[in-house]
């Protein structure tokens, strides 16, 4: 009976079943498929050879892994743009969605929100575009300076500047978009609640206060705790568009370092050596990530 109630089930809503065959395909093809040449790390590549004939070499990779001084700089990048971005940027969606959900003229309320909005479909080579007409050695931003009698400051070339252009343009880039979650939550706060608020006096911050803010708490929590299973990836696509040679020692990441030592220097095993470290790293964070949720907020990703 059980087996017929899931024959049943599946016939009758094979459609929706259908719209998981592209994103499966594609899950196979660029996640699944990729994992077999894991024994890349463990053996010795040299140049375009065959896989199965290449030398064992065991753990000689991550031995010379963790003997490189590059590689702690890269991990320790990693760490530090990826916390910036958590305490500066993580609070913003939350702040925003409140303030939007104040705006009670709808005509407004869609128009900042489709300002806001748009940047997350812009790629990152359009976004360093934008941030260079305004950063740049010639940008605005320098223009004023020079025209208060300042020395220009060059942003993307000064390692004390680049951690900052980082995070104000991933902030430009991702905050109008991470507040959909916010509204959604706010939208589904019961309106009985501020009612009975107002009946006892309470004004607009002491409802922000007192039920807003703890009703998004739990979005916020389980927003924090996938943000922090990702922490070992800092955004690669924003990093390698942004940086340069003269940011190496403040910017490189682990990313972008398997990005140049594997196809800029053709180090294959080395790279996937990194890669794999990175990606173990990354498995653990999601996993306690997923766990920390599941116990501040009742609530998890599966």
């Amino acid at each position: 009976m059980k087996r017929n109630k899931t024959v049943g089930y599946l016939t009758k809503n094979y459609e929706w079943y259908l719209f998981l065959i592209p994103g499966l395909v594609f899950l196979f093809l660029f996640d699944i498929m990729p994992m077999a040449n894991i024994t890349i790390a463990f053996k010795n590549i040299k140049g375009v050879v065959n896989l199965s004939t290449s030398p064992w070499v065991g753990l000689d990779h991550f031995y010379r892994m963790f003997a490189d001084e590059a590689f702690f700089r890269v991990v320790r990048n990693t760490l530090i743009i990826s916390l910036y971005k958590m305490i500066f940027i993580l609070p913003l969606p939350l702040m925003l969605a409140i303030l939007l959900n104040e705006v009670r003229i709808m005509a407004v309320k869609k128009v900042v929100q489709t300002f806001i909005y748009i940047p997350h479909f812009f790629t990152w080579v359009v976004v360093y575009s934008v941030f260079y007409i305004v950063f740049g050695s010639g940008g605005a931003v320098n223009t004023i300076i020079t025209s208060l009698g300042g020395d220009p400051v060059l942003f993307f070339l000064k390692g004390s500047w680049f951690r900052f252009l980082l995070v104000i343009s991933d902030a430009w880039h991702s905050v109008g978009w991470g507040t959909i979650m916010y509204l959604a939550a706010i939208s589904a706060i019961n309106s009985e609640v501020y009612e009975a608020a107002i009946v006892d006096g309470a004004n607009k911050f002491k409802q922000m206060l007192h039920i807003t803010l703890p009703c998004l708490l739990p979005t916020f929590v389980l927003m924090v705790s996938i943000n922090l299973g990702h922490i070992m990836t800092s955004g690669f696509g924003q990093v390698l568009v942004f940086y340069n040679s003269t940011v190496y020692s403040v910017g490189d990441i682990i990313s972008t370092y398997v990005y140049r030592t594997g196809l800029g220097q053709a180090n294959f095993s080395y790279a996937t050596a990194v890669g794999l470290f990175n990606s173990v790293i990354g498995f653990i964070l999601v996993i306690l990530s997923n766990w920390l949720a599941k116990v501040t907020t009742g609530k998890s990703v599966w």
